[in-house]
């Protein structure tokens, strides 16, 4: 007699902010993933501050989530307050690729690490992307505190988010809506988020610079 089969593992979900909460709009991640606690996701989907732990970031990336969702401040050129969801390439492994570093928070670099410590495959990784107001550079004082458009976007981050985990919880391989479907399309396909040019080597300093293709937006009203 064949024994039943047994049922599929359900999907499981990271959402981890990214950012540092003391370089002004950099703090858009954390400030998400704090509004997030009065607001819980839905069962299967984890939701944790990272801030500029890049080390823990990467490890948690190994512990068998189906898709990761990086909550993240990054400039595209669109008016303060903007979301973007982009979809980045996985990490590569050509002399062109960011090579692995334990300290910080670039995005391509935790990812570069996470593949680099890790057997298996990474999960697929979304960036929920606010446009800053306020780009702090390395060499610049402390500033914290979000710009208003920036902090109106965590309100609608959160949204967005409660749109885009139950469907990504029920096909890790779809792509959510970002917001109401006549504001998103399919998330682009990207190289990952780079430092900018001349700017600071970790995010320990500096906020996060972007050269990816167009993603899917929502402007702020």
């Amino acid at each position: 007699m064949t024994p039943p089969a047994r049922p599929e593992a359900p999907a499981r979900l990271l959402v981890a902010g990214v950012g540092n909460i003391f370089l002004a709009d950099d703090a858009f991640g954390p400030e998400v993933l704090r509004a997030l606690a009065a607001h819980p996701l839905p069962p299967g989907a984890k939701a944790r501050d990272f801030g500029i732990r890049g080390l823990d970031l990467a490890y948690e990336l190994l512990d068998g989530y189906d898709t990761a969702v990086l909550v993240d401040a990054a400039p595209r050129g669109h008016r303060p307050g903007t979301l973007s969801l982009i979809e980045p390439d996985p990490p590569g492994t050509g002399p062109a690729a960011a090579p692995p570093e334990a300290h910080g928070m670039d995005p391509a670099k935790v990812l570069a690490l996470a593949a680099h410590l890790g057997d298996g495959p990474l999960p697929r990784v979304l960036v929920l992307a606010c446009e800053p107001e306020i780009r702090v550079r390395g060499d610049e004082d402390v500033m914290p505190g979000l710009s208003d458009p920036v902090r109106r976007a965590v309100e609608h981050a959160v949204r967005a988010l409660h749109t885009m985990v139950p469907v990504l919880l029920d096909d890790p391989a779809a792509t959510p809506p970002l917001s109401r479907p006549d504001q998103s399309s399919p998330p682009a396909t990207a190289a990952l988020p780079h430092l900018a040019a001349g700017g600071a080597q970790d995010r320990r300093r500096s906020a996060p610079s972007c050269a990816t293709s167009p993603p899917s937006t929502t402007s702020p009203s």
